[in-house]
């Protein structure tokens, strides 16, 4: 069984993963693609939320644990800031 810092790193990866497909391509092809692809690697470890919006209905809705919903959020935005931080320094270049 994943330990908790497993499933928020895999929210951080998996949430950075997606959101840089969305700033680098654009591409809804690619977009929905790369967000499949995070859910089947991440899924079964963290269960695949990737976005603080789903982690919200989730918690709400009893299907996951409320003591996990503010560091999978913060895992979350930190992984669109990384995401956003590595497109500004290509952009740049």
């Amino acid at each position: 069984m994943p330990s908790q810092t497993q499933k928020y790193f895999v929210e951080f990866i998996g949430t950075f993963f997606f959101l840089a497909v969305i700033l680098f391509t654009g591409n809804p092809l690619a977009i929905g693609a790369a967000l499949a692809l995070a859910i089947y690697l991440g899924g079964k470890i963290s269960g695949g939320n990737f976005n603080p919006a789903v982690t919200i209905m989730m918690t709400v809705a009893n299907k996951m644990p409320r003591a996990n919903a503010v560091p999978y959020i913060i895992a979350q935005i930190a992984g669109g800031l990384v995401a956003l931080q590595l497109y500004a320094t290509f952009k740049k270049g």
